[in-house]
């Protein structure tokens, strides 16, 4: 049975886990459909129920008076809103009458989401667009950079579980990518109101990305994106995940070129708990990634880890039991360790790793190629001291005859 690195196009659904990258053989058409048939049931349940009506506020009139009864103005308001809101088919027209609208390079928002899932986006990373699933809201947005007080067009557009940057190209009508984001690893705050120089701003931040504040094009358009990034991050983190949810349980053991590229895609787009320093964005591009186990003299018995190789450093992270959480567990300066091979132990694949300031590490590869990698990237040259650099004595300054 053959594997494939496909995902299933999600509907918007809340079925579908924040890691829905999906490794999967496909069967028939390839799409789930049990999400859909609880939203069918969902709206068909809200359509055929009559809508309940509240009482009215107050109707009290003077007795020998023809004064018709007074109604609150905001009541009325207010009970119209909440029957607006609970149609189904008024939201559903007023969405795509938004759509229909045209917001850039003479298109409307349909267009552009066509576009998306069918056209090659410049310099893109990762899997195809359109296995992100549908596009729940979409804009054209300013992004404000606090340091050179300087603002850029952007497009954004949110899917179920990732935020997608889009820069612009206006001459050429293209979208340039600039990072796709995971619902789960952000959070979202109102810029405040108070400031007339912060108009319609919202930030988003996180402990593994740059906080960034876009400026929307008015006080409607910033709270239907807050109220949907909110929306969507919350259904993101109670989602109840499975191994059948989750990529790494397709991808480990990376025992294979196409898992350990997949993998290192994963771990730059996916949140990692109880991350420190700097994002891994910043650290460069993974040379290297396996599946190892370490010990060391204090610990009793090895601990399963997943290293991976950047240009300047060591990672070190674990992976639960259930292939669903990546956790972080610590980083080492690649220039300040190396391995060393265990040739005591014929047939072992071990190597000890050592530093400076660090306890040494005895590293268990699975196989052959990880082993015969990781000694090849992290062996230095021992530092011999054959020949001693001795400091020559200060020169004397010569006296001069006077």
């Amino acid at each position: 049975m053959g594997c494939c690195s496909v995902t299933p196009i999600t509907k918007g659904i809340d079925d579908v886990g924040p890691d829905e990258i999906e490794l999967l053989e496909i069967n028939g058409a390839g799409v789930w459909s049990l999400g859909e048939s609880k939203l069918q049931v969902s709206l068909k349940n809200e359509t055929d129920e009559p809508p309940k009506r509240s009482p009215p506020a107050r109707n009290i009139t003077k007795e020998g008076t023809d004064e018709p009864p007074h109604r609150s103005p905001p009541t009325k308001n207010l009970r119209n809103a909440m029957k607006e809101g609970s149609d189904p088919i008024s939201a559903k027209e007023s969405a795509q009458k938004r759509n229909s609208q045209v917001v850039l390079w003479g298109q409307t928002k349909d267009e552009l989401h066509q576009k998306l899932y069918t056209h090659p986006i410049r310099d893109w990373e990762g899997r195809a667009a359109h296995t992100y699933g549908d596009i729940i809201y979409s804009s054209l947005v300013f992004l404000h950079n606090g340091y050179m007080r300087a603002m850029a067009e952007r497009y954004l557009v949110l899917f179920s579980f990732h935020l997608l940057i889009l820069a612009l190209d206006n001459s050429a009508h293209d979208f340039i990518y600039e990072g796709i984001l995971p619902l789960s690893a952000i959070d979202v705050r109102v810029i405040s109101q108070h400031d007339p120089c912060a108009p319609h701003m919202f930030e988003i931040s996180g402990p593994m990305v740059d906080s960034k504040i876009f400026i929307c094009a008015s006080a409607a358009e910033q709270r239907i994106w807050i109220e949907n990034i909110k929306d969507r991050r919350c259904k993101s983190l109670r989602q109840q995940l499975s191994p059948s949810h989750s990529a790494l349980s397709y991808l480990l053991p990376c025992d294979e070129g196409w898992k350990r590229e997949e993998l290192k895609r994963y771990l730059l787009r996916s949140p990692i708990l109880q991350w420190e320093g700097s994002p891994i964005q910043h650290m460069g591009q993974p040379a290297y990634i396996s599946l190892v186990h370490i010990s060391n003299s204090q610990r009793q018995g090895s601990q399963e880890r997943l290293i991976v190789l950047f240009p300047l450093d060591l990672l070190i992270l674990s992976v639960d039991s259930q292939r669903l959480r990546v956790k972080y567990e610590g980083r080492l300066p690649r220039k300040s360790i190396r391995a060393l091979e265990r040739s005591a132990r014929h047939g072992r694949l071990e190597f000890e790793l050592t530093g400076d300031l660090m306890e040494s590490l005895l590293v268990s590869c699975t196989y052959p190629e990880d082993y015969q990698s990781w000694i090849f990237q992290l062996q230095q040259p021992e530092k011999t001291q054959a020949f001693p650099n001795h400091t020559p004595p200060p020169l004397i300054p010569k006296k001069r005859r006077s």
